[in-house]
């Protein structure tokens, strides 16, 4: 072996390796917030409910969630409408507000239907249960007042 080809073998070595710790690291860190920071929504709350509880709540979203797939998938055919009015060399504006107004209001309607299914979950429930949802929606006007990560569009 030359020394030219140990020494390339080596540095390829030591990228791998710092490659290999950066996301052993990364992944490290991902998991830790996502443990710490659950529980900002009262969907992700319903993760904090005893188990038997959480799978009824669970279920419940599930259900809304099958019941609303016509609605949720013209969402997604909104949004790819305009994406490709958006790849138009010619930007059709009333085309392009009208796709994004019909994703906007299918998003409305199934947010609105899953916030309707965890108040019903919520009337039939224990005192420990609403509270455990209660700490959620606390972290979440805490979290937005403390100025956190925000969602992009």
């Amino acid at each position: 072996m030359s020394a030219r080809w140990v020494r390339g073998l080596v540095i390829t070595s030591v990228v791998l390796n710092v490659f290999l710790a950066g996301a052993f690291a990364g992944g490290a860190v991902w998991l830790r917030n996502a443990k710490a920071g659950g529980g900002y929504s009262l969907e992700t709350a319903g993760g904090r409910l005893p188990e038997q509880d959480r799978k009824a709540f669970r279920q419940a979203l599930r259900q809304v969630r099958m019941d609303s797939r016509p609605v949720i998938q013209d969402a997604q055919q909104a949004r790819q409408q305009a994406a490709d009015l958006l790849q138009q060399p010619v930007v059709d504006k009333a085309a392009l507000s009208a796709a994004l107004e019909r994703a906007r209001n299918a998003d409305i309607i199934v947010r609105t239907r899953l916030e309707q299914a965890i108040v019903e979950f919520a009337a039939n429930t224990s005192p420990e249960n609403r509270s455990v949802l209660a700490s959620a929606l606390m972290r979440h006007i805490e979290r937005r007042a403390a100025g956190g990560p925000k969602k992009t569009p």
